[in-house]
């Protein structure tokens, strides 16, 4: 029986996808997603890196992953799969660092990260500043407004948990943990991290 293919679809996390896949380095032989869900950005990624693995702890998400791609994803907890360090010319995740432990994440990944490889990080953070209220209540027309327009949905499955860090925290600990990181704060609720693994 012929399986209908996995749509494509649009939520605040895909919003972010063209952004990372401009941070694949050119001749990008491995890449690594953590969080892949259901391998909607790392069949992007196979577009532009020789191999693709996809790493999320949910069975679930890993099988839709599955479904929709012939590429390697595989189930476990991130800090407990057998995954080769300085070997990833790119590694991303996408709004699950918030899932982890965040200085213990971002310390995996960059032992992971092959020397001159990038790292992307998009992620969710909590409003604790007045600062950070009074740009939510700024821009929350405007991000209402553009999820209804662009009917944004999310695989069904998909797990959920509220992030723990300010936007102030996850900045502070990302410059301490990865120098010379580039950290942007998204109008979609979102931040993003980029950084470069020094060659020595």
């Amino acid at each position: 029986m012929h399986r209908p293919e996995p749509k494509s679809y649009w939520n605040t996390n895909v919003a972010r996808h063209p952004d990372i896949l401009r941070a694949v380095p050119a001749a990008c032989r491995t890449a690594l997603d953590v969080g892949c869900g259901d391998g909607l950005l790392a069949v992007k990624l196979a577009e532009r890196a020789q191999r693709v693995v996809g790493v999320d702890k949910s069975p679930e998400m890993i099988a839709a992953a599955r479904a929709r791609a012939d590429l390697e994803f595989l189930t476990g907890d991130f800090f407990e799969l057998d995954l080769p360090r300085n070997e990833y010319d790119f590694i991303c995740t996408v709004t699950t660092i918030h899932h982890m432990d965040f200085e213990a994440a971002l310390t995996r990944m960059r032992e992971l990260l092959r020397p001159g490889g990038v790292l992307v990080v998009v992620g969710m953070a909590k409003e604790k500043s007045p600062v950070d209220w009074a740009l939510l209540l700024t821009v929350a027309p405007l991000f209402r407004v553009i999820k209804l327009l662009r009917r944004a949905s999310a695989p069904e499955g998909m797990p959920v948990a509220k992030a723990s860090l300010s936007y102030a925290e996850v900045r502070t600990a990302a410059r301490r943990l990865l120098p010379g990181v580039r950290w942007r704060r998204h109008v979609l609720r979102r931040y993003s991290l980029t950084w470069t693994k020094p060659l020595h």
